[in-house]
């Protein structure tokens, strides 16, 4: 934490010379999306000012301003259900081109309204760095534009849309694919820095966008412990006399919920435990699928689909966990990517089975299980053996929470964010960020 203060310091300084104005693109719920919240509030601290641009959620106003980051919103449009459940296959095709089709219009629609929000923000308050977070990568389009007056681009990679389209959709090549390679290669070689949520994600960069490394900085997503409490487990859960297993996370078909589902009907029906009892947070594409499975698999008294829950009610569920769960499966997008989910799960001190991926072996070491990718039946096994071992949970609790208190929380990989900065703004001379001050109280403007 000293260290992280005297980088804070170092980087106040910084800001007194480089005062700097940054708009950030992403379509996402700000501030629900803790990715960019994160570096959205941990830009402002350090002197940066920071617009965002995000979707925008039921009840939320189209404009405010949270912990000094003022936000735009623009209103979500979801043309067709992306996933398509369980239909014959002959009627299969005609989901996905009504998925390709959705992507393809409510990407372009969110693209649009950024562009034009964007120079609503460059009017009113002007800004010098425009940094997108993808999905879409299709923001290169307002990258592009505004590189045309000047303005430095970030593109901060969040997800590998090439292989998500391949994993969600269980796809090998194709147009799609292809058009989505293009695409990514057009955002690396566009952005004046980019961001890499982990050093697999910077090797794929470096090979498929042609880039030097000292463009690309690596950010992990990991949790900040000023925003996580440890709460008293709930009393309700703890006085059933079962093990909790918690998963918490988005659900769509690449997530792997069937896995963990499937692998609790063999914990019940091949090895007949009844003594757990899981807690399944969040919601996606495939969440009424999910539920609909689980009725199926027999297991209503043995799983609770929350939805989505506020914050308070999502810690406390994890400070009452037992064993928390990571069935991601090994897939094109999975076998390069980091869960936020695994880290949080070790800042609670919570042991975690996971299948055996690179990234997820690199983040977790002792804190978790690892079990051959995409095994069920292991999957089980390995869920019942640390049931049964006190002991060996409280030892990968405390080792996971330590190395998140030590080296993989956000108060600790967000230093690389703050040097992309200074580098930015270090070594290149902008003009001055001033608003137009004549239009600033006067431009009128729509709520998307």
């Amino acid at each position: 934490m000293l260290e992280f203060l005297h980088l804070r310091k170092l980087s106040t300084i910084h800001m007194k010379a480089f005062p700097g104005k940054i708009l950030m693109l992403a379509e996402s719920p700000f501030p629900q999306d803790s990715r960019v919240r994160n570096e959205a509030i941990t830009l402002t601290r350090m002197g940066y000012k920071v617009y965002v641009i995000a979707t925008r959620w039921e009840n939320q106003p189209f404009n405010e301003e949270i912990d000094k980051v003022t936000v735009y919103r623009v209103s979500q449009i979801d043309l067709f259900k992306k996933n398509p459940g369980r239909v014959h296959p002959l009627v299969r095709s005609i989901y996905y081109l009504n998925s390709a089709i959705g992507y393809i219009f409510e990407y372009f629609y969110f693209s649009t309204c950024c562009l034009l929000l964007s120079f609503y923000v460059e009017l009113r308050h002007g800004f010098q760095v425009l940094h997108t977070h993808n999905p879409p990568n299709m923001l290169f389009i307002v990258g592009l534009v505004f590189k045309l007056f000047g303005k430095k681009y970030v593109f901060d990679h969040h997800d590998l849309s090439p292989e998500l389209f391949l994993s969600r959709y269980n796809k090998v090549g194709g147009l799609i694919y292809n058009i989505l390679l293009q695409e990514e290669k057009i955002c690396l070689r566009l952005a004046d820095r980019v961001i890499a949520t982990n050093e697999s994600y910077k090797m794929i960069e470096m090979e498929r966008g042609h880039i030097k490394s000292d463009k690309i900085f690596v950010v992990r997503n990991g949790p900040d412990l000023q925003n996580l409490l440890i709460l008293p487990a709930n009393e309700a859960l703890k006085s059933m006399g079962k093990k909790i297993l918690v998963y918490l996370g988005i659900m769509g078909p690449q997530d792997g919920v069937d896995y963990l589902l499937k692998s609790l009907s063999c914990l019940v029906n091949q090895y007949h435990r009844t003594d757990f009892y899981t807690i399944i947070i969040g919601t996606g594409d495939v969440l009424e699928d999910l539920k609909i499975m689980s009725s199926e698999l027999g297991l209503e008294k043995f799983v609770r689909f929350t939805g989505f829950i506020p914050k308070i009610d999502l810690m406390r569920y994890l400070s009452s966990a037992d064993i928390c769960l990571d069935p991601n499966p090994s897939s094109p997008l999975n076998d390069h990517s980091t869960w936020i989910k695994v880290m949080e799960y070790m800042a609670y001190g919570k042991p975690t089975v996971s299948f055996d991926l690179k990234e997820t072996r690199y983040t977790a070491q002792e804190a978790a299980v690892y079990v051959a990718p995409n095994k069920i039946e292991d999957y089980a096994q390995a869920i019942m053996q640390l049931m049964d071992d006190p002991d060996k949970r409280s030892r990968m609790g405390a080792f996971g929470q330590k190395r998140i208190r030590e080296q993989l929380a956000w108060q600790h990989v967000s230093k690389n964010l703050l040097l992309l900065y200074q580098s930015l703004f270090t070594n290149h001379q902008f003009p001055p960020a001033h608003p137009h001050q004549h239009l600033k109280s006067k431009i009128p403007f729509w709520s998307f």
